[in-house]
């Protein structure tokens, strides 16, 4: 393990996200806000800390491999909620540091959990911050990192492979650098035209820029107590799930489609699935709510269902109404989405579509073995073969996952918590959507559980954002041998 290297890149990543923290400065300035001061102290303590660390990392200049990549991605998400809790706590929004490291996390990995019963009390400055930590992670503080860092080499694409969710990481381009600097490019285009339409519908530029971020993010920060709820506006409504729908398609389609400025979403095979399980579950929702007489009218029903299933399948977690009221079946089919997720290469977390995709053809695979057991077929989802590797590998990731989720809902539930709101607030944070059921509901927060409880549910976020093994492996010490 070569550690300068790795500290050399940890203390220009915390330097990154300290130079991101003069940004809510200036917010506080223009709202007149005392917190100015403080915001300022956190951004230079943060920029010196990761000054410090890229200075001894210098003293021995040494090349990134796979291993110092995977630490680097690790390591880097907990430091960059490490430090960017201190704008919460230096500035007395939330003076706990466990809360406030809680928040960031739930920020930075795009989940939108808040231990924050008032949401509207802090200063808008700081709530900025909030929401500003789902824009910086929904796309990646690694693959940013990429792609302003001209030096990175090799070690680039070791860190993208790290950093980004799917079966096979994609790249646009041969280097890794313009990769991560189009899908920055496409993803601030998104920002502007979502804020501008936001605007148009009445938000002023602060409102319209903290729900963008969210919305793109697939977060769901929002700086109201009632969420989207808030607003009361169809419109609103609308913009808002188009853009989350579009932040859950994998980048690398909006990117091929402005290329050759044609539709390639249909061709798609994970884009067609999540299309049409989007599609049914608002189909299904809306029956259901209608027919049990949840809303008066089939167009309530719709409107409702539509802005709830896109919200929770594609994790962003935004709401306009009390699901945890809605039906057993409801809420039953919202729990299914939250398993499922977005398509791999989005800002969605979640197990993702085309993992479901492969284990579905690998079950039919098997099956047809048993009564025809000479059979022999390449499987393939689009263009990419599903090797035994590769199989093994998904057999994998669905085996960890199982067990992180039913090992955290006891030890969550040895805290006196209810089955259901130790389940979900685990399904909610591991598959980094926000809201769950009960105690963890979308008009609820998770103040109320014990300290440990929050550490825990910030590293289920955290697992989750990265797709769990670039942080299981921290804690293996042959990982850490040379």
């Amino acid at each position: 393990m070569n550690f300068f290297a790795m500290t050399r890149l940890l203390g220009l990543l915390i330097a990154v996200i300290g130079a991101t923290m003069f940004l809510p400065v200036f917010w506080a300035l223009y709202f007149n806000e005392r917190v100015w001061s403080r915001l300022f102290l956190s951004s230079l303590i943060t920029l010196s800390s990761g000054g410090v660390l890229f200075a001894i990392g210098s003293l021995r200049p040494q090349k990134v491999f796979r291993k110092e990549a995977i630490a680097v991605v690790g390591l880097g998400w907990l430091l960059s909620a490490g430090f960017g809790a201190l704008p919460f706590v230096i500035s007395g929004a939330i003076p706990h540091y466990v809360d406030a490291f809680f928040e960031t996390m739930s920020g930075f990995t795009t989940t939108g959990s808040t231990i924050l019963a008032d949401i509207e009390r802090l200063p808008r400055s700081v709530l900025f911050w909030r929401s500003f930590t789902h824009w910086l992670g929904g796309m990646g503080i690694v693959v940013l990192f990429i792609a302003i860092l001209p030096f990175l080499g090799v070690g680039g694409r070791f860190l993208y492979y790290s950093e980004v969710p799917g079966l096979v990481p994609e790249t646009l381009t041969p280097r890794i650098k313009e990769t991560a600097a189009i899908l920055w490019k496409i993803y601030l285009g998104f920002t502007v035209a979502e804020t501008t339409l936001l605007m148009f519908c009445g938000l002023n530029l602060y409102e319209a820029l903290c729900h963008t971020f969210g919305t793109l993010a697939t977060g769901g920060f929002s700086t109201k107590n009632a969420s989207i709820a808030h607003f009361d506006s169809v419109f609103i409504e609308v913009i808002i799930i188009t853009f989350m729908f579009l932040a859950g398609t994998n980048f690398s389609l909006h990117f091929r489609t402005l290329r050759r400025k044609s539709l390639v979403y249909f061709k798609d095979p994970e884009w067609r699935a999540y299309s049409f399980i989007l599609l049914a579950g608002i189909l299904l929702m809306t029956i259901n709510l209608w027919l049990n007489r949840v809303y008066s009218t089939p167009l309530n029903a719709l409107r409702y269902a539509s802005f709830q299933v896109v919200s929770i399948m594609t994790t962003t977690g935004f709401s306009t109404a009390d699901f945890n009221q809605w039906t057993p079946a409801a809420k039953t089919l919202l729990v299914v989405l939250m398993f499922i997720g977005a398509c791999a290469g989005s800002t969605g977390g979640a197990i993702k579509v085309i993992r479901w995709l492969t284990m579905f053809k690998i079950a039919r695979y098997q099956l047809e073995k048993i009564y025809r057991p000479r059979t022999i077929r390449k499987l393939k989802i689009g263009n990419t073969r599903i090797d035994s590797t590769l199989q093994l590998s998904i057999l994998n990731f669905f085996f960890i996952y199982v067990l992180i989720f039913i090992l955290g809902t006891l030890i969550v539930s040895l805290f006196n918590v209810d089955l259901i709101s130790s389940a979900s607030s685990v399904a909610a944070t591991l598959n980094n959507i926000g809201p769950g059921l009960e105690k963890v509901g979308p008009i609820q927060h998770y103040a109320h559980f014990p300290y440990p409880v929050k550490v825990l549910l910030s590293l289920f976020m955290v697992m989750g954002r990265l797709e769990l093994f670039s942080i299981l492996v921290l804690v293996m010490p042959s990982f850490w041998r040379s």
